[in-house]
């Protein structure tokens, strides 16, 4: 299994859950953050003073799927969020060692 952890714009989140509904993914954690990088923020006046905001807000999207589905879901994401400029986003991918259903005890692949 591998857990796939994707930084987004929140425009992309909507279409993105969408397209991974579309090849049975139904379960994941979305949050929302905050981030900088190449984007380097914008800049904004505040009573008359230039101030620039380099942490803008971001979509981390969350979820455990089995190894399998990894390339797809990447795919899936990167099309999707992609717009070409700078501050598309990140996906990063890691391994997960096991997984629980709290409720009925489940393991591995059968509890994601």
């Amino acid at each position: 299994m591998v857990k796939i952890e994707a930084i987004v714009r929140p425009t992309t989140l909507e279409e993105i859950k969408e397209a991974l509904v579309k090849i049975n993914i139904r379960g994941l954690t979305v949050s929302q953050v905050m981030g900088c990088g190449l984007q380097k923020g914008r800049k904004e006046y505040y009573r008359g003073t230039e101030v620039t905001l380099n942490l803008l807000p971001k979509v981390k999207i969350e979820l455990v799927a089995d190894d399998t589905q990894m390339e797809e879901i990447i795919k899936i994401i990167s099309t999707t969020a992609r717009t070409g400029e700078v501050g598309d986003g990140k996906i990063f991918v890691y391994d997960v060692k096991d997984a629980v259903r709290i409720r009925t005890g489940e393991r591995g692949h059968h509890a994601v």
